[in-house]
Parts: structure tokens; sequence; C-alpha cells
């Protein structure tokens, strides 16, 4: 079984995404290549911009399974309506309407289930797709894109995650931003989360969110600060007075910064923010050899 890892912030911009890039990379040079890259932050999946040499492996289309009425079966009980608990359903019986609202639906089953006339049956409906890359570094990068209005995100996780074979010795969730439903099913079989917030308010606020629900799932983590040495020392309070432990402080560069604006984040990257890297994997590695001669975790 392979020993995952989520990589998630409770805000958008603390450097999540490039955390969780430079990190397999780390991971590939100084534990093991069979290491894979999961971009799970599907309603905007951006890991591949810094692989401009990916080549695709594998594509597919996710569908969703959207029940459809057959106004011609139906006998307008609206049955249905009553057992949808997402109020996907409308049906009017003065005017002979009845409809599934594919946006709110969740394909639970329970307006089959319901309908006594066999008036309603399924129909896959795309919501987004899955390509594995092979990237050059580890085991490559597996992306999940959501339709562009869909708002089936925490399903499109889970079609992605299922994707993923178990034989990966580690597999790396990018996780959406904030602390919603997608970011819990990404996390949610997760041995290890890596948390990456930045010393400003704003981080600081996020991140105690983050932390309570961390808490709340029992799931074991570690701080990464990016950006060390903005803003103010309010987070190090918080993590001290919690006892939450630091991974490591990857420091403000200007020069890391443009990199990463011009996708060049893997390349040549300055031996300060490397020995940062390096400290993460340090603290992984100790944990992956205990899950490796174990197979389980004594926290």
């Amino acid at each position: 079984m392979s020993y995952k890892i989520a990589i998630a912030s409770g805000k958008g911009g603390t450097g999540k995404t490039t955390v969780s890039v430079n990190l397999q990379y780390a991971i590939a040079e100084a534990l093991t290549k069979d290491v894979l890259l999961a971009d799970c932050d599907v309603e905007e999946p951006n890991d591949r911009i810094f692989f401009p040499d990916a080549k695709v492996m594998s594509h597919r289309v996710v569908n969703q399974m959207v029940p459809e009425i057959d106004t011609d079966k139906c006998a307008f009980c609206r049955k249905c309506v009553e057992y949808c608990e997402f109020n996907a359903i409308v049906v009017l019986p003065p005017a002979g309407f009845a409809e599934v609202n594919a946006s709110l639906c969740h394909s639970c089953g329970a307006c089959i289930v319901a309908c006594q006339d066999g008036a309603i049956d399924d129909r896959p409906t795309p919501i987004g797709e899955i390509t594995c890359l092979n990237t050059g570094i580890g085991a490559g990068l597996a992306e999940g894109n959501l339709k562009v209005g869909s708002a089936m995100q925490t399903m499109m996780i889970k079609e992605l995650k299922k994707s993923i074979s178990d034989d990966y010795d580690l597999i790396l969730y990018d996780a959406p931003p904030g602390t919603s439903c997608p970011v819990v099913e990404t996390v949610a079989d997760a041995d290890y989360v890596v948390l990456v917030t930045e010393p400003t308010p704003f981080g600081l606020n996020d991140l105690v969110l983050m932390v309570e629900l961390l808490v709340e799932l029992e799931k074991p983590f570690g701080i990464v600060i990016n950006k060390a040495g903005l803003g103010n020392r309010d987070v190090y309070d918080f993590l001290y007075e919690q006892n939450i432990p630091i991974l490591a402080e990857i420091p403000f560069n200007k020069e890391y910064a443009g990199k990463y604006a011009s996708g060049n984040l893997l390349q040549n990257i300055n031996e300060e923010t490397s020995v940062c890297y390096s400290k993460i994997v340090e603290s992984i590695e100790e944990r992956y050899l205990q899950y490796e001669g174990n197979n389980y975790f004594k926290w």
C-alpha cells in the first residue's frame, strides 16, 4: 500500500502548489523515485504548468450518473421530489413537466427508489477529465480537471483518487485551498498532512481553521511556513502555544519567486531553499520508514 501525504493550506496563495511540486522532486532525489503527484485542486489544477515537457500517458472522461425522467411514464406523483435531499428535481403536474437539475444532483439514487412507475433511469453526464502524465520527475503526475460550471468537486476528487494505483511508494495529494468538502475528501485517507502557511494575519486565521479540521479528523500534520521573514510572529506564537511542529521555514526570496512566476520551479533552486526541502523530506522519511516497516503508524 502507498503512503499518502496531503499538502494543504487554509487559504489560497500560500505556496501550496510550489511546495507540492518541489517536494515531489526532493523526495524523488533523496528518498524514492516511486512518488506520484496528484493534483486534487480540480477546479484549477496548475501543477502541470511546471512540467512543460510532460507527455500524456492516459486520459479519460469522468461521468456522473444523472437520473432522467421519462414524462411518458411519469405519474407526476412528486415522490421523487420528496425523496431528493438536494432539491434537484422539479415536477409540475399541471404542466406535465418533470426534470432533474444535473448541477444539483448528487447521484444518490433516492429518486429511482422512490419512483413506482419506472420512469427514472440514470444517464452518464460528463463532469470532468483525469489525465496521467510522464513528467520525468518521480512517477509523474495525475491530474483531475473539473468541467467549468460543475459543482461536483468532491465527486471528481474521489474519481481521481480511485484511478490511482495503490502500488506507489508515496502519493502526494496537492489539495484545494480552504477547509470545505473537497479538502476533507482529499485528506480523508492521507497518512500525514503537510500544512503550508504564511506569517500574515490572513495566513494565521485560515491556518487555525485548518488545524481545527485536522484535529477533528484525527490526522497527524506538520507545518511549512512559506515566505518566512514577511509579516509578523503571530503564526509562530500560535504554533508554539499549540505545540505544533514546524517542518521547515522557506524564506521569501525574489529569485525563488521569479522562478515560480516563470514556471521554472525545479531548475536551479537556491541552496537555502533546497535545504528547507531537505528538512521536510527528512521528517517524511522517518514516518515513511515506520510505515514501510510496520504498515501502520504508532502516533
